[in-house]
């Protein structure tokens, strides 16, 4: 038997043009540039060592190409290999593992393929072959290859490109041997250059950073910031989306020039999301608070005018919200978007977005507009302080959008300490959201807490095998798939595994870990504050900014740091980390310093001028490098148990108390329903039902409604109406045999909390249940993760 060895990852600069003979692509190898970078180890990006000269939004893309990490022959005896060629001797399959998200198609070279061969070509993110939703140029990410000469491409969509992680050449008929060479992914890029680092004590953090740049740079776009990797029909810059995208790209890259382009180019855009008209502003005042492009900002004050002249008067009645985020405490995306979570969370954000273009306009000198908006955030926030709002009612999403508001009520306060000690439910589903709740963290002293949520959700994906961040993300996913494959899919549609609005995190680690924030527009001042505690202890990195980079170094082991302060501004506060001890003795530059200005955690000099700043630290005491221990992840649920043995032949065993089938329309049968379950609704359920041929017996069963946009999700409500245990058995039926897997997430009903690890159901052709215990009213949502889609057949109750 064949064992195709490991190929070695080989990344090819194209110096000519063999790629590109055949085809009328409007892309071109790479140029003006070299690989002359120092290798960064927790990159990911194949092009981390390579720098273009004077790179411009403008350019066009480039490609290179990129050959397997690893393949997989299928059946082994069906190919020989010799180098990275493949002699195909039988129909089977070759997959392929490029080791590394790309942006990109798959193609191959052959000159003697026999007539009557039949080849198909598939490309995904993920270790199985994609299938996407309708509204796709090629929901199927599987088709016969278009030749070019000697070249064999898959081509899925006009810009031929998609998110590519793993390919597979199909030969489902070959009537002789012949052979396949150079298997590659060729490759777009923007030409961008990395102008800023991130190195800290924890490899991870690191892994985190260059992770969430490579997002944003996949995704970058010829003339704007795309919003999706993988073609299913939403390609473009949304512009919620585009606000932490941009605040990665502008610490990474800072290519000030296509942040500003696109925030220009969606002007008049607001995907018709009333929260998403907010993040634009935002966006605008980051673009000028990094900048200091006061001309840009004015250029663009009427559309932001008129956004939050929207919002002020739309306040009170509350729009229709239209979405917030995927978490199911934000109304589960589009479904129910209008929930009190939304309504307060948006309220929060209109206080944000006045507040913020009020002080960026104060400072590019328009006192009337400033004082106009910092009117009417002042004039909300007064009604919150005088009880309209309690926050006490408020979950994590609309406390943190309060902190982010610059809301210290102790109220809020007291709520939000609440909401980031618990560690599972101050995680939301999609790392967009996620970015705020840590922003809220780092505003509210808890930075310890923000970082093992940083490690929970965007760690995780790494650990999950991502190369990118992903539209959305739960950890237990990591209990119940092996490395790369296929995620739960839900009420996001098909799950994107790169997807730069999860690229917060980039920023974030820059401003609150090494701690260098903008004081003043276009880091005329600036601060450094590093966050050497909870186990970090040293920082590296560069921020760039306008006129130059501003580098810092802290190491509280050595007490060794350095500073660069570029030409133009002045670095108005540094705090030197105590890391637990006191600061015996500082030298600048080998010249004494003395100062009084300190905390417990920090001594502060302030006023550098331009220059290279050498710092020495004598500490006294011993170093407190201990990390916040908090208790791993629970579940108020945790307790399943599976069984496929029972099939249907389920009288005596379940529903003694009760149970349920579906009826045409996906209505609930509630005939047999126990006294302590209320009526049961469904949403987004489709309805199916089967004959078995042989036995001539009928089943049904709601269904996700695949392939439709956002629709591979239903939700079931079942109201407890006593306090009382009872045990509940899911029925999952295949009774076709189409291959479905299923996710299952269950939800408390009053508070959204999610209560359990995500479950899988697989291979449930001949049925299986999944039984658990509730003791208060839930939610139970479905989601398909491949085969035609989620069937659920019953539902049965028993006391326990």
């Amino acid at each position: 038997m064949l064992r195709i060895s490991i190929i070695l990852f080989f990344l090819q600069v194209i110096t000519g043009s063999a790629v590109l003979a055949q085809s009328a692509t409007p892309y071109r190898p790479l140029h003006g540039g070299q690989f002359n970078a120092p290798p960064v180890p927790a990159s990911p990006d194949p092009l981390i060592r390579y720098r273009w000269a004077n790179p411009h939004y403008t350019d066009p893309l480039q490609v290179y190409t990129l050959y397997p990490l690893k393949a997989k022959a299928s059946p082994a005896t069906s190919f020989v290999q010799h180098n990275k060629a493949f002699n195909v001797q039988a129909p089977g399959t070759l997959m392929f593992d490029f080791g590394v998200e790309s942006a990109a198609w798959l193609e191959f070279d052959a000159d003697n393929i026999p007539a009557g061969t039949e080849i198909t070509m598939s490309i995904s993110e993920y270790n199985e072959p994609a299938i996407v939703n309708a509204g796709a140029a090629h929901p199927v990410k599987t088709a016969v290859p278009v030749k070019h000469g000697n070249t064999y491409r898959l081509e899925l969509n006009d810009a031929l490109y998609e998110g590519v992680r793993f390919g597979w050449i199909h030969i489902n008929k070959a009537p002789a041997p012949f052979t396949i060479k150079e298997v590659r992914l060729v490759c777009q890029v923007k030409p961008v250059n990395y102008a800023g680092s991130f190195s800290c004590s924890d490899t991870v953090l690191n892994r985190i950073w260059y992770t969430g740049a490579y997002t944003v740079k996949l995704n970058l776009m010829q003339d704007y910031f795309g919003a999706i990797l993988m073609e299913r029909s939403d390609r473009h810059s949304w512009t919620g989306d585009a606000y932490p995208a941009q605040a990665a790209s502008l610490v990474a890259f800072a290519n000030y020039n296509a942040v500003k382009e696109n925030i220009r180019r969606t002007a008049g855009k607001d995907n018709d999301i009333p929260a998403y008209s907010l993040y634009w502003v935002l966006s605008l005042a980051d673009y000028f608070n990094y900048t200091g492009d006061t001309a840009f900002l004015q250029s663009l004050l009427p559309v932001a005018a008129s956004r939050l002249k929207l919002a002020y008067r739309e306040y009170d009645s509350i729009p229709s919200l239209g979405f917030m985020g995927w978490d199911e405490r934000l109304g589960a995306g589009f479904e129910h978007p209008q929930l009190q979570e939304c309504q307060n969370a948006y309220k929060m954000l209109c206080i944000h977005a006045w507040k913020d273009f009020s002080a960026a306009m104060l400072a590019a000198g328009d006192t009337a507009a400033a004082l106009l908006f910092s009117r009417y955030a002042a004039e909300k926030t007064a009604g919150l302080s005088n009880g309209s709002a309690s926050f006490e009612r408020y979950g994590v999403h609309a406390i943190a959008e309060a902190l982010n508001a610059g809301l210290t009520d102790p109220g809020v306060l007291q709520q939000a300490a609440a909401c980031f000690k618990d560690r599972l439910n101050r995680l939301s589903y999609s790392p967009f959201n996620q970015y705020f709740i840590i922003q809220a963290m780092a505003r509210s002293s808890f930075i310890p807490q923000a970082l093992t949520t940083i490690r929970d959700c965007w760690g995780g994906q790494l650990h999950y095998g991502g190369t990118s961040f992903f539209e959305v993300y739960r950890p237990s996913w990591n209990a119940i798939l092996k490395p790369n494959d296929a995620p739960p899919n839900n009420q996001c549609g098909y799950t994107s595994l790169a997807h730069p609005w999860g690229a917060g995190v980039t920023c974030w680690l820059s401003q609150n870990i090494l701690g260098i924030r903008s004081a003043a527009p276009g880091f005329k001042q600036f601060v450094v504050k590093p966050y050497l505690q909870n186990g970090l202890t040293y920082v590296k990195g560069v921020v760039p900014a306008p006129s130059g980079n501003i580098a810092a170094s802290f190491d509280i082991r050595s007490g060794q740091c350095e500073l660069t302060v570029p030409p133009g501004t002045q670095a108005v506060k540094v705090g030197l980390p105590k890391g637990g001890r006191k600061i015996a003795q500082l030298r600048i530059n080998n010249r004494l310093y003395n100062t009084a200005v300190e905390d417990s955690n920090y001594v502060y000099v302030s006023n550098l001028q331009p220059g290279r700043y050498v710092i020495r630290i004598q500490y006294r005491g011993m170093l407190n490098s201990s990390a916040l221990q908090e208790p791993p992840l629970s579940w108020r649920l945790h307790t399943f148990i599976q069984d496929s043995v029972t099939s249907g032949s389920w009288r005596g065993k379940y529903g003694k108390d009760g149970f349920a089938f579906f009826e045409e329309g996906a209505r609930v049968d509630e005939s047999h329903l126990p006294p302590c379950i209320g009526s049961i609704t469904t949403n987004k359920a489709g309805f199916i039902r089967w004959q078995n041929a042989d036995t001539g017996r009928t089943a049904s069963a709601i269904i996700t409604r695949d392939p439709l946009p956002t629709q591979q999700t239903f939700t079931i409500d079942l109201p407890l109406k006593e306090k009382h245990p009872v045990c509940i058995s899911l029925y999952f039926l295949d009774p076709d045999a189409q291959q479905r897997r299923s996710a299952v997430e269950i939800f408390d009903l009053d508070t959204l909390a999610i209560l359990a690890p995500v479950q899988l159901i697989e291979h449930y052709e001949k049925g299986k249940y999944l039984r658990f215990t509730v003791d208060r009213p839930v939610r139970i949502r479905v989601n398909q993760v491949r085969g035609k889609n989620a069937a659920l057949a019953g539902l049965f109750f028993d006391h326990p």
